[in-house]
């Protein structure tokens, strides 16, 4: 078991690592586009502190994606054998392959969606969405403090009997595909792709901050699950993202970035006045308050409806 971590934390081992070329390959492309076109999607600090929370992460996603690793062959192990044995739990066909795709999936809208909805998992996750513009170094800006914990809610994929292994590569192909749609250069994709698939329109609708987009599309991959669980926003023409948070941070600091919002929660909590309150600051929705107007999404959403109603 030892040295299938190890293999699991080696670089080499890792789809990421091969991707790499394609993600400088991709922004070196946009840059140029952007340069030539004058499109002003770029803003040089931003990109360079988005790509040093990337490097940031990639550290700590080192030690935590051997930990992962490990956990996921324990538990495989003590319910089906050895993790090395292909035919062990649902084995390696092509058709687990293809549910491990939906589970795998349905694991990250969850996953991400409740990143959105309790504030504590908020601000672990807020620094992906603090910058003010949308390109491909965007995609680099990820979390440091969500890869202490992201790992378990993919715990029940070797209960069921996905090899660890497999897991660990579809949890790679996800973020590699997830790296693309973070661009305002493609505008649609054909029909057909948007209905079923995550694309750089339904995903600039995720990254903006106007109150019609906030926590909508938390799709990985396949966007039917937003559409099944109510949480899919069509990109309008007639309303164009806005990028950043609803109230931005406007630094550059990794740190700063990195750590805001706990410290606006430890802020909250301390001037609440009732043990209920300072919960409520942890557990419930960015937004909400105990002595001023109620800033949720869905609360904004619908007093923006009623107003259009009206």
């Amino acid at each position: 078991m030892l040295l299938q971590i190890f293999k699991s934390m080696d670089p080499l081992y890792d789809p990421v690592t091969y991707a790499i070329p394609f993600f400088v390959l991709a922004i070196a492309i946009e840059l140029y586009i952007n340069w030539k076109e004058k499109l002003n999607l770029y803003e040089t600090k931003e990109a360079l502190s988005s790509i040093g929370m990337g490097l940031g992460s990639l550290v700590i996603d080192l030690v935590m994606k051997g930990l992962a690793f490990g956990t996921y062959i324990l538990i495989f192990e003590h319910f089906y054998g050895s993790s090395l044995d292909a035919s062990a739990g649902l084995g390696w066909h092509w058709w687990v392959w293809v549910l491990i795709l939906f589970a795998d999936d349905f694991t990250f809208y969850w996953h991400h969606r409740l990143s959105h909805e309790v504030r504590i998992l908020w601000a672990a996750h807020v620094n992906h969405h603090s910058s003010t513009t949308l390109n491909l170094a965007t995609a680099l800006r990820q979390s440091w403090g969500e890869q202490l914990y992201k790992f378990v809610w993919w715990l029940w994929l070797p209960l069921v009997g996905f090899p660890p292994l497999m897991m660990m590569m579809m949890m790679s192909i996800s973020l590699i595909y997830q790296y693309w749609v973070h661009t305002e250069l493609i505008r649609k994709m054909p029909k057909w792709f948007e209905l079923f698939f995550n694309t750089p329109s339904h995903h600039r609708v995720h990254h903006a901050s106007n109150i019609r987009y906030l926590d909508q599309n938390h799709a990985g991959i396949l966007i039917i699950w937003d559409r099944m669980f109510g949480t899919f926003a069509e990109e309008r023409d007639d309303e164009k993202p806005v990028y950043g948070i609803t109230n931005n941070i406007n630094t550059y600091n990794l740190f700063k970035i990195a750590s805001h919002e706990f410290v606006d929660i430890l802020k909250d909590v301390k001037r609440a006045p009732k043990f209920s309150h300072k919960l409520k600051y942890i557990f419930y929705p960015p937004g909400w308050s105990h002595d001023g107007p109620d800033h949720r999404a869905r609360t904004l959403r619908g007093q923006q409806h009623a107003q259009n109603k009206s």
